[in-house]
């Protein structure tokens, strides 16, 4: 999709890697640790967190809170340990904005 948008390519490591696990167990191609683009190791804190607080058919939503829990227990795991860990530390700091607090929720 992004591909056909001349301005977004640059973006497609690291859209097609954020799926990947920091501990190589993830897909497409079970890269691990530094092999993952960093922008793509981002992308999967902030796709799964956003993932997590968001409202899906087949389950409510977390809060912030327990999706940061959550973030921070798969660190070294599913996500890059450095970056959960700065990522849980801007939650905690209020940085991070979610769908609820733009609408007013908690």
């Amino acid at each position: 999709m992004i591909a056909a948008v001349p301005a977004l390519r640059a973006a497609i490591p690291f859209v097609l890697f954020h799926h990947e696990r920091w501990d190589g167990e993830g897909y497409p191609t079970k890269r691990a640790g530094t092999e993952i683009p960093v922008e793509g190791r981002l992308l999967a804190v902030a796709d799964a967190f956003d993932a997590m607080t968001s409202l899906r058919p087949y389950r409510d939503r977390l809060s912030s809170d327990e999706a940061a829990k959550e973030v921070e227990r798969c660190a070294g795991s599913q996500f890059d340990p450095h970056l959960a860990e700065i990522f849980v530390a801007a939650h905690a700091a209020s940085e991070i904005v979610t769908e609820l607090a733009l609408a007013g929720a908690s």
